[in-house]
């Protein structure tokens, strides 16, 4: 998208406010759909959770994806935007049996990532496939936060715990259908990812009737100018061999299974906000924004990085910034980034910014969350209002009357 484009998003719509561009999704979906061509049964699942805008997920299915999701919720935005049950697969952690028997009856592809539940279910349900989430402990991700694959994470069932799993299946007859597995996010060497999923073969091996193997996702994408990713032509090749190999192997032709989120829509973000203030410190100039960390808190939480441009000035002498929020506690988008010349009233587009940003927004501050727009065949389409303060208190009760009579003033013994 041009700055120019950009800037009339800002005075149509105002700021902050998201943008995606369709395009650069449809390329990713379609790049990653190339790099494994050599399979002959490929499914990609949408990681939901990156961005769940209703609009977002209707395009994926008009691409031929699946659906990842990690919530009852979820699942029913999944159904509302037109996804067939069987094209979602329900992957929760630590939810009740209850919500897992919920999505059950929606007609949803289950994957169960611990022996209670999977003990619980397999008894009630023997009859329903079910997908298993192993933890290959392997350690792999950009920031801990997001490395779920290790020793130490609450995801999946252990690979020590293989016997006890088999004890489970055997006693309850349940129908397992798939192995999943997801090492983080942000993984930057094939080779980790290659020898996680050498466990996930091994781990297959036990089980007699899979359909599909699920490999999760994680795939490295760029932050900024010259920044390594993921080598998803590379993974592509290596893997679909040794996929293929595994398939001849177990006499069975298996769908491979990916989730993609972050990979399918971080670059296809901007967000965009306004500069309040340029302040001038001893040893700092601040450049503060219309917005916080509670409508994007990657930085703050993830220390990620985004990268900044000014659209309003983007020709001008680049100065050093720190870019922050108006929030009342420290959200510092950047230390000391070198960006043009920053003038009040200017706006700053933060890239990168369409996975786990608008989905990890807030209220905090009571402050409304932005509006979000699709840029589609170049044209600027309204997909999610701007909150307003009747949004704010719609869910509170406002109770009568409890405070008009004066409250009793209790006196105190010395002893309390």
């Amino acid at each position: 998208m041009k700055h120019s484009d950009l800037l009339k998003i800002v005075k149509k719509f105002g700021d902050p406010v998201y943008v995606y561009d369709s395009e650069k999704i449809i390329f990713q979906f379609q790049r990653l759909t190339k790099a494994f061509s050599g399979v002959n049964k490929l499914k990609l699942n949408y990681a939901c959770k990156a961005l769940s805008n209703i609009t977002i997920l209707k395009l994926m299915n008009s691409l031929g994806s699946g659906l990842d999701t990690v919530s009852i919720q979820e699942v029913e935005l999944g159904l509302l935007a037109g996804f067939k049950p069987e094209s979602i697969i329900y992957t929760p952690n630590g939810v009740s049996l209850e919500e897992i028997e919920q999505a059950a009856k929606l007609g949803v592809r289950i994957n169960i990532d611990n022996l209670s539940i999977l003990e619980q279910f397999g008894s009630k349900h023997p009859n329903i496939p079910v997908c298993i989430r192993i933890n290959p402990h392997v350690m792999a991700g950009g920031n801990s936060n997001i490395s779920v694959g290790h020793i130490d994470s609450k995801f999946g069932i252990s690979i020590h715990q293989i016997p006890h799993l088999l004890r489970i299946v055997e006693l309850t007859k349940m129908n397992i259908n798939g192995i999943h597995m997801h090492t983080g996010s942000d993984i930057l060497d094939i080779d980790v990812f290659l020898y996680a999923s050498e466990i996930l073969f091994d781990t297959a091996k036990n089980f007699k009737n899979l359909d599909f193997i699920d490999f999760g996702s994680g795939f490295k994408v760029p932050y900024k100018d010259g920044d390594i990713e993921t080598n998803i032509e590379e993974l592509g090749k290596k893997l679909s061999t040794r996929f293929n190999e595994f398939c001849k192997e177990y006499g069975k032709e298996l769908t491979l299974a990916f989730e993609p989120g972050k990979y399918l829509v971080s670059e296809a973000g901007s967000f965009l906000a306004k500069v309040n203030v340029v302040k001038q410190t001893t040893s700092t100039v601040f450049a503060s924004i219309d917005s916080g960390f509670n409508h994007l808190i990657r930085p703050m939480l993830y220390g990620a990085y985004h990268q900044i441009e000014n659209v309003s000035n983007p020709e001008g002498r680049e100065r050093y910034y720190s870019v922050v929020g108006y929030i009342c506690e420290t959200d510092t988008f950047a230390s000391n980034r070198r960006i043009s010349e920053i003038s009040e009233g200017d706006i700053l587009c933060f890239k990168n910014a369409g996975a786990y940003c608008f989905t990890m927004a807030s209220n905090y501050n009571s402050r409304f969350r932005p509006p979000e727009v699709l840029w589609h065949n170049g044209k600027a389409i309204l997909i999610r209002e701007r909150e307003t303060f009747e949004d704010l208190i719609k869910n509170q009760v406002d109770v009568k009357n409890i405070f008009s009579q004066p409250t009793e003033k209790k006196k105190l013994t010395p002893q309390e």
